[in-house]
C-alpha cells in the first residue's frame, strides 16, 4: 500500500527559475556547434551491437521437422546396426528397400503421433516383414529419440540467438539515448559557479570543479568536487542546501551519496528534492502458514526521482518458488538502478529465464515506477493480479492480459500510467490474495474492502492493540518499556527489554516457543540506543498491524509476562 504525501517545498532566491532553466536547456540542444569525440565514439560501438544483433537474427533459422537427409542417416544406422547379421540382409535392402524404409517411416510417425506405443496392426506388420523386429523396433525409437532431443536444442539455440539479438538491439538505443540526453544536459555558468564558490568558502569548503547537468524534465543536477578546510567536518546536506541558496531550488544529496565532506577532495551529486514522498507498507504469508512464501517484493529508490515497488510471484509455492522470484526482483533491481528502462528490463529477464531451461518455470511481475517529481505512476504487468488505486471513495482497477515472464521468448506487457494526487493509495496483490478470499467476485469483493477501509480506521485499530500492549506490560517486573506513550501521534510500535538479557535471547524464545514474531537489535537507531543506554542490549520491538487481533495481542502480554518470571 502506498499513500501519496506532498512534501511542500521552500524556494530559496528566484535568480535561476525553472521557466529560465528549461529556455537555457533548450537553447544548448539547438546550439550544437561540434559533435562531442564521446558521443561518436558511443555511436561506433552501439552500431557493433546493432551489427552482431543483426548476425544472430541471419544464422540459421528454426527448423521445425527433420529433413529427408536426417531420416535417411537414421535408416542407414538401424539398419547397419540390426540388419549387419540377417540372412535377409540383401532382399531388405535390395529389392524391398522401399517397403523396409516405409516401415520405419511410419514407425517413427507413429512414435511421433502416439509415442512409443504402436498400433497392433504395424506391430503385426513389422513381425511379417522383420526377423529382428523388436531390435528393429526399439532401435529405430532410440534413434528418433535422439534425433528429437538435437532438434530441439537447435531450437533452444535458435531462441537464444534470438533473445541475444533484441537485448543487443536494445541495449545498443539505450545507450545511444543516455549518452545524447547527458550530452545535452550538461552545461556551464560561470556566473553560478562563482556563486557557489563563494558560498562554500564561507562554510570552510573549498571548491575544486563544478559540473551542472539539467534533466529533460527541466531537474538540476549539481556535481561538485570540495573538501572541508581548517580540520573541519561538513555535512553533505549542508552543502546540497547552499548550493540550492544559489540556484534558487532545493536541492538535496543524491541517493547513496557519502554524507560527510573530509579534508580529501570528493565529488558529491547534488539533485533537485522531490514534490511527492511515498508511505510504503507490505504483508505476506506463506501458503498454509509456511514460513516460506512464493513471493516477492522490492522497494527501491531510483535515479531521477523516482520510487520502484515491484511483486514477483514464482510458479508453485515454497523454497522453490521463492528462489525464482527472488532471482527475478534481484535482476529488477539491478537494472532498473543501472538506468534501464522497465521494458527492456523485463524482456532482458524474460530472456534469461526462457533460455537454456527445459522445463517452463514462470514468474509474475508486477512493477510499479512513481515519479516523486510529477506524482505520476508508471504501471507494468506480466501475468500479474490487478492493481488497485483508492482516490477517496472511488476505486480504480488495471488489470493485466499478459503471460508471466519465463513462458514464451516474444512477451508483451500490458502498461498504464496515471496521475496521483496527495493522498491517493496504490494497492498491488498478488494471487495469493485472491485465493484467500470467498469464490466468487474476488476482485469485487477486495475492491468493497478497499474503498470501505480509510486509513483512519487502520490506524485507530493499530493504535489500539500496541496502547493494549503497553498497559499489560508496562507494570510487570523485570520489564522496561521505551517511548512516550502520552500522545495519540505515535507509531503503533512497543520496544522493550527483559532485565538485563540480550534483545537477540527475547526474540528467539519468542519464536521458538510462542510463535511471535518480533525486531531485535538496534533497529538502524545507533544514537537512540546510545542515549536509552541500550547499545550492547539492543531492545524488542513489536510492531502491530490492521490484522493483528485482540486475542494475539493478549497471548504477546501472557508471553512477555512468563519470560519475564523465568
Amino acid at each position: 500500500m502506498i499513500s501519496f504525501r506532498k512534501r511542500f517545498l521552500k524556494l530559496f532566491s528566484v535568480m535561476y527559475s525553472e521557466e529560465r532553466g528549461t529556455t537555457k536547456l533548450a537553447k544548448i540542444k539547438e546550439q550544437e556547434i561540434f559533435v562531442n569525440p564521446y558521443v561518436i565514439q558511443i555511436d561506433k560501438f552501439a552500431d557493433s551491437l546493432q551489427h552482431l544483433s543483426k548476425t544472430f537474427l541471419n544464422m540459421e533459422a528454426y527448423k521445425g521437422t527433420l529433413s529427408r537427409e536426417e531420416i535417411d542417416e537414421m535408416f542407414e544406422k538401424v539398419t547397419g546396426n540390426v540388419c549387419a547379421g540377417c540372412e535377409r540382409r540383401g532382399e531388405c535392402l535390395g529389392e524391398k528397400h522401399s517397403v523396409t524404409y516405409q516401415m520405419m517411416y511410419e514407425i517413427l510417425c507413429a512414435a511421433e503421433e502416439y509415442g512409443a506405443e504402436l498400433n497392433m496392426e504395424l506391430k503385426r506388420r513389422l513381425k511379417r516383414q522383420c526377423l529382428f523386429a523388436p531390435r528393429f523396433l526399439r532401435e529405430s525409437l532410440e534413434e528418433f529419440e535422439n534425433a528429437k532431443q538435437i532438434l530441439m536444442w537447435n531450437h533452444r539455440l535458435v531462441q537464444a540467438r534470438e533473445g541475444y539479438a533484441r537485448q543487443l538491439t536494445s541495449f545498443a538505443k539505450m545507450i545511444q539515448y543516455t549518452t545524447r540526453e547527458l550530452d545535452a544536459g550538461i552545461f556551464q555558468d560561470d556566473h553560478l559557479e562563482k556563486r557557489i564558490k563563494a558560498a562554500l568558502k564561507k562554510e570552510n569548503v573549498k571548491l575544486l570543479s563544478v559540473v551542472f547537468y539539467m534533466t529533460q524534465q527541466g531537474k538540476y543536477e549539481v556535481h561538485l568536487t570540495v573538501k572541508a578546510m581548517k580540520g573541519r567536518v561538513v555535512l553533505a546536506k549542508d552543502v546540497a542546501f547552499l548550493v540550492g541558496k544559489c540556484i534558487g531550488r532545493t536541492m538535496i544529496p543524491r541517493q547513496g551519496e557519502r554524507l560527510v565532506i573530509g579534508e580529501e577532495y570528493g565529488t558529491i551529486a547534488c539533485m533537485e528534492g522531490a514534490k511527492f514522498q511515498t508511505l510504503q507498507g507490505v504483508a505476506r504469508i506463506g501458503k498454509g502458514l509456511e514460513e516460506i512464501s512464493g513471493d516477492t517484493f522490492l522497494m527501491k529508490d531510483l535515479p531521477g526521482g523516482r520510487k520502484g515497488v515491484a511483486l514477483s510471484d514464482g510458479m508453485g509455492s515454497g523454497e522453490e518458488a521463492f528462489r525464482d522470484s527472488t532471482m527475478v526482483v534481484e535482476m529488477l533491481e539491478e537494472l532498473l538502478e543501472a538506468g534501464f528502462p522497465v521494458e527492456t528490463a523485463v524482456q532482458m529477464m524474460n530472456t534469461a529465464l526462457v533460455t537454456g531451461r527445459e522445463e517452463v518455470k514462470f514468474c509474475t511481475l508486477d512493477v510499479c515506477l512513481f515519479d516523486l517529481y510529477q506524482g505520476s505512476c508508471e504501471f507494468v504487468k506480466a501475468g500479474a493480479s490487478a492493481t488497485f488505486i483508492k482516490r477517496k471513495k472511488e476505486v480504480e482497477k488495471i488489470e493485466s492480459t499478459t503471460l508471466p515472464i519465463g513462458v514464451v521468448q516474444n512477451i508483451e506487457l500490458d502498461r498504464e500510467e496515471r496521475n496521483l494526487e496527495s493522498g491517493e493509495y496504490v494497492i498491488m496483490v498478488t494471487d495469493g490474495v485472491m485465493d484467500a478470499l470467498p469464490e466468487g467476485a474476488q476482485e469485487e469483493k477486495l475492491v468493497e474492502f478497499i474503498r470501505e477501509t480509510g486509513m483512519d480506521a487502520i490506524r485507530t485499530h493499530e493504535l489500539a492493540l500496541a496502547r493494549r500492549f503497553y498497559e499489560g506490560v508496562r507494570d510487570v517486573d523485570g520489564v522496561h518499556v521505551y517511548g512516550d506513550f502520552s500522545s495519540s501521534m505515535r507509531a503503533p510500535v512497543v520496544a522493550l527489554n527483559i532485565r538485563n538479557e540480550e534483545s537477540s535471547i527475547i526474540a528467539d524464545a519468542l519464536a521458538e516457543d510462542y510463535t511471535i514474531a518480533v525486531r531485535a537489535g538496534a533497529h538502524c537507531a545507533p544514537r537512540m540506543h546510545k542515549a536509552l543506554g541500550t547499545v550492547e542490549q539492543g531492545a524488542v520491538r513489536f510492531s502491530f498491524g490492521y490484522y493483528n487481533t485482540e486475542e494475539e495481542t493478549d497471548a504477546a502480554i501472557a508471553a512477555v509476562r512468563e519470560l519475564a518470571e523465568q
